[in-house]
């Protein structure tokens, strides 16, 4: 089943782990939204670089450190989303308390293997 998914933090370099979680997400049939610094364009997925009011997301997966992520959570909590995705790096509890407050699961894991393990 498809979950609509917010990259946030996407990267055109081919050596992030972003680029490499919009690759592994297209290639598992999922659809993608990107939102990064520079536009550009990943496997026919547009980075984005002004925030969207995306409709249906299903999952935001992080790619900013807790310190970047301040200036999105309000914009995080108003998408709605099912669940976020902490990756390695990106761990936060000020953030984790913000979306507990919201009934937003979250989830400190690796988009990238929870996809090679079909856990996604």
């Amino acid at each position: 089943m498809s979950k609509k998914t917010l990259v946030l933090g996407a990267s055109l370099k081919t050596d992030r782990y972003s680029n490499h979680a919009i690759r592994k997400l297209v290639a598992n049939n999922h659809e993608v939204v990107a939102f990064g610094l520079k536009e550009g364009e990943i496997e026919g997925v547009t980075i984005d670089t002004g925030l969207k009011p995306y409709n249906d997301v299903d999952t935001v997966t992080l790619y900013l450190n807790p310190k970047r992520q301040k200036d999105y959570y309000n914009y995080i909590i108003s998408l709605k989303p099912k669940r976020v995705i902490f990756n390695p790096g990106t761990e936060n509890p000020e953030l984790y308390k913000k979306l507990k407050e919201n009934t937003i699961d979250f989830e400190v894991a690796c988009t990238l293997v929870l996809l090679s393990t079909n856990q996604y």
